[in-house]
């Protein structure tokens, strides 16, 4: 914007000066005083005595005014002319052809965010079998035909458990007697041997 308004301010000056200098070579016309006819013949008179001594006055260095100049065709004034459209300033216009060829810094992508790590969860520890066992509580067994069947209770659970049956997952019953329960934690091999008193939480004892 600021370049667009040097352009304009440097056209009205040229344009300024280019009036006043047509202004004061423009040929201006001169007016001859009116007279009688007398002495209108009495000047021409006057002129031709005078005529022959114009060369004798230029030859002593005097001034003579030549009124046939005044006869002569002006040439008309053709104006100044100037482009316009041309940059005032050529280094600036190599500047900006310059800058526009040069390529162009090639911004590189932003850096993809590395996605965050997901937490691993704990393993989850099976409970300790003791704190588990105490959970079932012994109701009483019952004998038939050799085999004992154990009656165990868990919230509110009537379980029945025999030789070789597997219950809560994970534990065996490997013998059974009139006074003890003898269980094998599958996933570590763990033997535990278990009083039985009716009414009573199973209480361990490791064998």
């Amino acid at each position: 914007m600021n370049r667009q308004r040097l352009l304009l301010l440097i056209l009205v000056i040229l344009f300024v000066l280019s009036a006043i200098w047509s202004y004061l070579k423009w040929p201006r016309q001169r007016s001859v005083p009116q007279s009688t006819p007398g002495q209108a013949e009495s000047s021409r008179e006057k002129g031709r005595a005078a005529t022959p001594a114009a060369p004798a006055a230029q030859k002593g260095g005097g001034t003579a005014l030549r009124l046939d100049l005044l006869d002569r065709e002006q040439p008309a004034f053709k104006g100044y002319r100037r482009n316009i459209f041309n940059p005032v300033f050529s280094d600036e216009a190599k500047i900006a052809r310059q800058r526009a060829a040069a390529p162009k810094p090639v911004t590189p992508p932003p850096p993809v965010p590395k996605p965050a790590p997901v937490p691993v969860p704990p393993p989850v520890m099976p409970e300790p079998p003791r704190r588990e066992l105490a959970r079932f509580t012994f109701l009483g067994f019952l004998k038939k035909d050799g085999h004992r069947t154990i009656f165990l209770t868990k919230d509110g659970e009537i379980v029945l458990v025999r030789k070789g049956d597997r219950f809560a997952g994970r534990y065996q019953a490997t013998s059974i007697t009139d006074q003890a329960l003898t269980i094998t934690v599958t996933d570590t091999g763990e033997e535990i041997v278990i009083p039985l008193i009716e009414n009573r939480q199973l209480l361990t004892a490791v064998k």
